[in-house]
């Protein structure tokens, strides 16, 4: 049996991360009893989600990187996906460049995940060059993230946001609503739903039913960085009931 220590940056509102993470891979610890997971967390201040906030909990980002290298995790993932797509196209390989720099001068040479990145790699993993987008965000920042999605070479054929500012309320959102929302997307063309374009907008319960119901390789922020730190574990990114990208076959 091994212990696998997981270190999480995460926005200081942030509620989900250290939920719907913990739960996913307690769930494969209940399929594959060989591998546990074990969860540290380092915190960034962040209340409402406003560019001025996502820049300034960007900020903090050499200090809870320092603070989670003293406890030797193998592999750290850093939550907030629009706070990184806010700073431009690409930002995530600076951020995750920045932490990994940072790990490795305290002599903790961890692999970087970050939730942008990992979204972007998950959708790269099903294939999907045509999406449809659930955001919490207020128009201008979904925006952002359709831009920086669409940057990477995928299309976003429609996108939905549902306009809640404030970062504790996403976290409160009710994670079976979106066995609704989605049908209010448009999904001529789309291969693949992103039934939540960030970590904090509690989505796991409705990833399957939403996969079931459309058709469609359904992935979140959250199960897109679950698949990218097994990965990075070196372990089958398998997790019973998250959709396809976690089903073992990518």
């Amino acid at each position: 049996m091994t212990d696998h220590h997981i270190g999480m940056i995460v926005p200081s509102s942030n509620l989900t991360m250290e939920t719907e993470l913990p739960r996913m891979l307690r769930a494969r610890e209940e399929a594959a009893p060989e591998d546990r997971f074990v969860f540290h967390s380092s915190r960034m201040r962040m209340q409402k989600v406003t560019p001025e906030q996502l820049k300034g909990m960007n900020a903090q980002t050499e200090r809870a990187s320092l603070e989670l290298a003293d406890a030797r995790p193998d592999v750290v993932a850093t939550a907030c996906l629009v706070a990184i797509m806010a700073q431009g196209p690409g930002y995530h390989c600076t951020a995750e460049d920045e932490i990994t720099r940072v790990l490795r001068d305290q002599d903790a040479d961890a692999p970087v995940v970050s939730s942008a990145g990992a979204l972007l790699s998950g959708i790269e993993a099903l294939g999907a060059k045509r999406v449809a987008v659930i955001t919490p965000y207020m128009k201008p920042l979904t925006e952002t993230v359709v831009n920086y999605i669409e940057d990477a070479g995928t299309e976003v054929v429609d996108s939905l946001s549902l306009e809640v500012a404030d970062n504790l309320a996403v976290a409160r959102l009710n994670p079976d609503d979106l066995r609704e929302h989605w049908k209010r997307l448009d999904l001529a063309g789309a291969e693949a739903i992103v039934l939540s374009a960030c970590v904090q907008m509690p989505s796991l319960s409705a990833v399957q039913h939403v996969e079931d119901a459309s058709g469609l390789p359904v992935l979140s922020a959250a199960t897109a960085t679950a698949y990218r730190i097994l990965s990075e574990l070196g372990l089958k990114a398998t997790v019973p009931d998250a959709g396809r990208l976690l089903s073992g076959g990518y």
